[in-house]
C-alpha cells in the first residue's frame, strides 16, 4: 500500500530532547536514548512543578508525643 494514502491527523512534533523528528516505535522521543534521558531527568528531580512550602509542619497519625497542645484550650 503506497504512503500517498496516509493522512496525518496532526502536525508532528520535534523530539523534547534533541529536535529531531519522532519516531513511531519511541514517540513522542526520536530514539531509546532520548526517552532514558528524559526519564532520568524525570528520577534524578530536574523537572519540578514549583510551589509554596507548607507553612506549619504535617500531623502524621500514629505519632504521639510531638505535638503540644493547641493554644485555645485551656489547662484543667
Amino acid at each position: 500500500m503506497p504512503a500517498d494514502n496516509v493522512v496525518q491527523l496532526k502536525p508532528t512534533r520535534p523530539c523534547p530532547i534533541c529536535g529531531k523528528p519522532p519516531s513511531q516505535a519511541d514517540f513522542p522521543f526520536c530514539s531509546a536514548r532520548c526517552a532514558d534521558i528524559d526519564l532520568n531527568r524525570w528520577l534524578s528531580g530536574r523537572y519540578v512543578i514549583p510551589g509554596d512550602a507548607p507553612s506549619e509542619p504535617v500531623d502524621e497519625p500514629g505519632r504521639t508525643g510531638t505535638r503540644s497542645p493547641p493554644e485555645d484550650e485551656e489547662d484543667e
